[in-house]
């Protein structure tokens, strides 16, 4: 079995770690636990991020990367007001 290269190591580990965070968060809303969906989505938007930022540098995507930016404050805002109000 040949080794990974650290890019394609850091690419499988991102697409993981953007699935399971998402359908996480996803799940937890679902499940009446918003203030934990919120921060389950929050941690896999650093995996949505850097995917984006790549898309963008990639193959000129930048819209989707500008929506993961938004997503992003949105979300900030509502672990704001869940867990510190």
């Amino acid at each position: 079995m040949a080794s990974m290269t650290k890019p394609a190591l850091l690419n499988v580990l991102v697409q993981i770690g953007l699935v399971a965070f998402t359908v996480l968060g996803f799940a937890l809303t679902a499940l009446k636990l918003p203030q934990y969906g919120l921060i389950c989505n929050l941690i896999s938007q650093i995996f949505w991020l850097y995917s984006a930022y790549q898309a963008w540098r990639r193959a000129e995507q930048v819209g989707m990367y500008i929506a993961s930016i938004f997503i992003s404050f949105i979300l900030l805002g509502g672990v704001v007001n869940y867990w510190l109000y």
